[in-house]
């Protein structure tokens, strides 16, 4: 979300309970003015908070003339000291890759990863222990880079992309209709495209090369990857992602009000547990069909392994009888007829 609407958009966003303190409001409204004065970046963008034991980072980017152009990661933990993160890189996102578990909230912190290796002696090969030191700082980087790639998405037409190459905001941009909102295909990746290279040039034929130039969501895999939920009296839509629960995207239609925000654990979830979420919908769905009145735990955002269980519950009543679809992302109706 972009620092100079902060307010505005925390408010937005607070549907999904991740708001921040008054303090904490104040203290990002003055610093990120000082980041973008003293780093000279064209815009800031409040990033988000990655919960941890200890203490909680709070990130925060930075764009140059390129919007799509590489992004400065900066962390604070008391969002007044702001501390410029490294470029992550493929080497640095294989070696966190095996660190598993909540952030400590230390960015010196590091973890001890053991791991067999193959040594040679002479004439002798054999296969050896070896502890491998992996700081949290790089960890944070791989995490924020990862989430980048995989959920940070904005609305079609919000930017444009000049023949020249740079990608720039779109100041004639007033917003999504009601009805483009609702739909996937409305929405991009905020990244380098994949998919879209891989199209044909019949494929690309309906396409407008100044605003169609990201993947959308629509082809994500797995389907069903998204929750698109309209909430205020269709006044708002607010995407959530199911891989990455935490990750939340907001949009008041035919305004310019737009962003994302991510405030988590950094634990993601995979492909299996995505598809046990639409089971657990199914069943829902039956008991609701059955007249069965109750007390139910809508899962918003829900962290399901064979090992753990972290679930964010939302409590809603339904009564028996009536087929209520209430907080039910769009995404899963059809598992509920």
């Amino acid at each position: 979300m972009d620092s100079e609407s902060l307010l505005l958009s925390l408010e937005l966003a607070s549907g999904s309970g991740q708001g921040l303190s008054p303090d904490r409001r104040a203290s990002l409204l003055t610093s990120l003015l000082l980041v973008k004065r003293d780093y000279r970046y064209d815009r800031v963008l409040f990033w988000g908070r990655i919960l941890g034991l200890v203490a909680d980072y709070y990130i925060a980017q930075g764009l140059g003339p390129d919007q799509l152009g590489e992004r400065k990661s900066l962390y604070s933990l008391n969002c007044m000291e702001w501390s410029l993160l490294p470029p992550a890189t493929e080497e640095m996102v294989t070696q966190t890759s095996v660190v598993k578990g909540r952030f400590m909230g230390d960015p010196s912190h590091e973890y001890e990863h053991v791991e067999m290796q193959r040594m040679t002696e002479g004439d002798r090969t054999y296969e050896d222990e070896v502890v491998i030191q992996i700081k949290e700082e790089s960890r944070l980087v791989s995490v924020i880079d990862q989430i980048d790639k995989a959920v940070a998405i904005i609305p079609r037409g919000a930017f444009f992309k000049t023949p020249f190459g740079p990608v720039h905001v779109n100041r004639t941009f007033e917003g999504l209709t009601l009805a483009d909102a609702k739909k996937l295909t409305s929405y991009f990746h905020f990244t380098e495209p994949i998919e879209l290279k891989n199209k044909s040039l019949l494929e690309k034929a309906d396409l407008d090369p100044s605003l169609d130039f990201l993947d959308n969501l629509e082809h994500d895999i797995p389907k069903g990857s998204w929750s698109v939920q309209m909430e205020r009296g269709n006044a708002l839509v607010v995407l959530r992602s199911l891989l990455w629960p935490g990750l939340t995207f907001f949009h008041a239609p035919r305004t310019k009000n737009h962003g994302y925000i991510y405030v988590g654990t950094v634990l993601s979830l995979d492909v299996d547990s995505v598809l046990s979420l639409k089971f657990l919908w199914m069943i829902l769905g039956h008991c609701i069909a059955a007249s069965i009145t109750f007390k139910c735990a809508i899962m918003y955002q829900s962290l399901c392994t064979m090992s753990s269980c972290f679930c964010f519950f939302h409590s809603v009543s339904i009564p028996g009888g009536l087929y209520s679809s209430h907080g039910i992302p769009p995404v899963f109706k059809s598992f509920l007829a």
